[in-house]
């Protein structure tokens, strides 16, 4: 037998092992004992299949835990790229509300521009403040019959001339002539030499130029047929109601020489007023002697008012703006020790001479310090002065 080689197993050898059974051993034992391998068996193949089932599952949790990773890392860059472009969008917003409030302003700009210059741009429209002024009436307008009723209206015309005013700044004058030829004569010569408390002063005239005015009939009607109604009482009642009241009233209002049929009354309760038109012309007259009048509603006395009812035509609308014919502006005229009342009759003394190309001299007006505002009104096409006061 060759000792050095490998040892074979015994059954290869033609052996076979038998489990070695202690004497006594009965065969009810060794049977439970088989059973009990056979189950140790079975347990070792639950247990390796359970191993398989965990390797198995453990290989997909981490295929699992893989992806969610790979899933993570691309929110994480969605979340930055919307991070970003939040970012860009709040500059660019706030890029787009510099340019907003740069664009207002100029907005602002351009509108102060068009409301300077919209008399120029369009010249069929022109905008201007007119200060408070007395109206000049001049004639009553006769109307034709031209077969229709009887025109009971009353037909007014005013003549309204605007005054232009003008700024008149330190060590300036304005000087009115009698004789627009002097004006005319002393402007082209210019330079003129004034004597002022023994002292000479280079003084310039420049021809004085008016700003835009204007001049326009206001042609006023007075009906003849229609009359306005206010503090009108607002009563829990519909409007409608309140229509018929009225009408009612200034119906029964005949008996007392007032009214008579009514044609047509309209009422606004948000203001209180009310128009009443009336069939027969003339018929409003009646109401020009009292301006108060009863009115009972709901069972309450209440006093309402009554006037005329006006229709206003703006016609024959001039603008004007030209060179004055008769004033002259002084300019550059020197502070002296004089005072200003005395300066000015220095001045009137000069150019009133003829040696001195004056004349005659209507208005003067000279300012030392501060400013003054003089309003030229338009007259035959000429320019008068009219001192306003000094600021």
């Amino acid at each position: 037998m060759d000792f050095t080689s490998r040892p074979l197993p015994l059954q290869d050898n033609g052996f076979s092992m038998v489990p070695i059974v202690p004497p006594g051993t009965s065969l009810e034992v060794i049977d439970n004992l088989k059973e009990d391998l056979r189950k140790w068996k079975m347990r070792v193949e639950d247990a390796q299949r359970v191993k398989a089932d965990l390797i198995s599952s453990k290989s997909r949790a981490e295929a699992e835990y893989d992806r969610a990773e790979k899933q993570l890392t691309e929110l994480k860059e969605q979340e930055k790229q919307r991070k970003d472009r939040i970012t860009n969008c709040e500059q660019e917003l706030l890029l787009l509300k510099q340019e907003n409030t740069e664009l207002k302003k100029e907005i602002e700009k351009l509108k102060e521009d068009l409301k300077e210059h919209s008399s120029q741009d369009n010249p069929l429209e022109i905008k201007k403040k007119v200060a408070e002024m007395q109206l000049k009436f001049t004639h009553l307008k006769e109307m034709k019959d031209d077969g229709a009723d009887v025109d009971m209206d009353t037909h007014c015309i005013f003549g309204v001339a605007t005054k232009t005013p003008f700024r008149l700044n330190q060590s300036q004058a304005l000087l009115t002539f009698e004789d627009e030829e002097v004006a005319q004569k002393l402007t082209k010569m210019s330079k003129h030499y004034v004597n002022l408390d023994n002292r000479t002063a280079n003084v310039t005239v420049k021809p004085f130029e008016l700003d835009m005015g204007f001049q326009f009939e206001l042609h006023i009607t007075v009906s003849g047929k229609k009359i306005n109604v206010s503090d009108i009482p607002e009563l829990p009642i519909p409007e409608e109601w309140m229509r018929d009241k009225l009408e009612l009233y200034f119906y029964k209002t005949e008996q007392a020489e007032g009214g008579g049929e009514i044609e047509k009354v309209t009422y606004n309760k948000g203001s209180g007023t009310g128009v009443i038109t009336f069939l027969k012309p003339g018929a409003s007259y009646n109401f020009v002697r009292c301006t108060k009048y009863p009115f009972c509603a709901e069972e309450k006395w209440f006093t309402i008012s009554v006037s005329p009812h006006f229709d206003f035509h703006l016609r024959n609308f001039q603008p004007h703006c030209r060179v004055s014919k008769k004033t002259i502006l002084l300019k550059g005229v020197p502070e002296v020790e004089e005072d200003e009342e005395s300066v000015q009759d220095m001045i009137e003394i000069h150019f009133q001479k003829p040696s001195n190309g004056g004349g005659e001299i209507e208005k003067i007006k000279y300012i030392s310090r501060g400013a003054a505002y003089v309003c030229f009104e338009e007259d035959t096409g000429n320019a008068s002065s009219e001192i306003t006061g000094d600021s």
